[in-house]
């Protein structure tokens, strides 16, 4: 091979190289919980915990199919359901017992209660809740389209 060429490929090769070592690191520093992180200035184990807990949350209210359109968007939905504190049951059922003496279901003030336990229980202040909901939403909107970003709205409304 002659000494042009011989560069020529030097160069090609490392560029290529550098291109896909910016795209991995790139896609990383995209990542749901990377985003909490820098735009909310939570820990890593806040923004995991916290996205977790909204995405319980929906879960609890979508059908299957409507959560699962929501799941795909997001690649590491798994370690953050896992990630999200334990419900503690006693001030759900309070709180359900509370609400049925008052002829309502209780369902979504008990869901609401149970975000701001998960968040206290990480540390949060249960107003952070409404620092989450937008910046999950610009991410599975970025990632699924408006009609998934829909439905996950729909939860909160």
């Amino acid at each position: 091979m002659s000494r042009p060429r011989l560069k020529f490929a030097t160069i090609f090769l490392t560029t290529l190289t550098l291109f896909f070592i910016h795209g991995t690191l790139f896609a990383q520093d995209t990542s749901l919980v990377n985003l909490l992180t820098q735009q909310l200035g939570v820990t890593e184990t806040q923004a995991k915990g916290g996205a977790g807990s909204i995405f319980n949350f929906a879960k609890e209210k979508l059908s299957p199919q409507e959560f699962s359109q929501v799941s795909n968007t997001v690649p590491e939905m798994n370690g953050l359901l896992d990630a999200a504190p334990k419900k503690e049951t006693s001030m759900g059922g309070m709180l359900g017992g509370a609400t049925s003496m008052f002829g309502g279901g209780g369902s979504s003030l008990e869901g609401l209660a149970s975000l701001a336990s998960s968040f206290s229980q990480l540390g949060l202040s249960p107003d952070m809740v409404n620092q989450f909901v937008p910046v999950i939403l610009n991410y599975v909107k970025s990632n699924g389209g408006e009609t998934v970003s829909n439905l996950l709205a729909a939860v909160f409304q």
